[in-house]
C-alpha cells in the first residue's frame, strides 16, 4: 500500500496526450485508444480521471498542438492539471487535487515516455504513492537522430525497468490496459 493510510483510492493520471506531443508517436491511435477504453473504464467504475496538460515555448498554451487529442474529451466535473515541467508534480496542483479525492494508487499512461510519463512516475513514488505504468497505453516520439533508442525501444525499456521498481511501503507495477480493473478499486 501506499505510504497514505489514508487515501485508499485509485486515479487515472493522463499525462499530455496533446496533439503536438503525439502527432509522429508510434502507434499513436492505438495508444491513444487503449487511453479512452481506461478513460471509459475509470469513469464507469466512479474511478477520478485526472488529466495533465504541458505547456513551455515549443508548446504555447491555447495553440492547436496544445489541445489534448479530439479522440480525448475530458468531463468539465474532472480535475486539469497544467505542467511546466515535466514531472506532473513540480509546481502543481496535482498534490492537492489528489489528496482531496483521498488518492494513493496511479494508475499511468499519456506521452511522452521518455520525459514526462517517467518524471511523472518516479515523481509520484518518492513523494509516496503506490504507481502502476499501463504499459500498452504510453508512447514517444523518435528522438533517434539525437542519440535516443528508437521509440519502441524506449517504451520497451521503461516497461521493462518501471516494473522492477521498490520502494520502502510503496507498489510500483506495470499492466497492460486490459488488465486494469477499476471496478475493483
Amino acid at each position: 500500500m501506499s505510504t497514505f493510510a489514508d487515501r485508499p483510492g485509485t486515479a487515472l493520471l493522463v499525462i499530455d496526450v496533446q496533439n503536438d506531443v503525439v502527432a509522429g508517436a508510434p502507434r499513436r491511435d492505438e495508444v491513444v485508444g487503449a487511453i479512452a477504453g481506461l478513460v471509459e473504464r475509470a469513469r464507469a467504475g466512479a474511478t477520478p480521471v485526472v488529466w495533465v496538460q504541458h505547456s513551455d515555448a515549443g508548446l504555447a498554451q491555447g495553440s492547436d498542438g496544445w489541445q489534448y487529442v479530439p479522440e480525448l474529451v475530458r468531463l468539465e466535473s474532472e480535475p486539469l492539471v497544467h505542467k511546466t515541467y515535466r514531472d506532473s508534480f513540480e509546481d502543481t496542483e496535482l498534490a492537492e487535487v489528489l489528496a482531496g479525492a483521498r488518492v494513493g494508487h496511479l494508475v499511468v499512461a499519456g506521452a511522452q515516455t521518455d520525459f514526462c510519463v517517467r518524471s511523472t512516475l518516479h515523481g509520484a513514488l518518492v513523494r509516496g504513492y503506490d504507481v502502476t505504468l499501463v504499459g500498452d497505453a504510453h508512447t514517444t516520439e523518435d528522438l533517434s537522430e539525437w542519440g535516443a533508442p528508437p521509440p519502441e525501444q524506449v517504451i520497451a525499456h521503461t516497461n521493462l525497468y518501471w516494473a522492477g521498481q521498490r520502494a520502502p511501503g510503496r507498489t510500483a507495477a506495470v499492466v497492460t490496459a486490459a488488465e486494469v480493473d477499476f471496478a475493483g478499486q
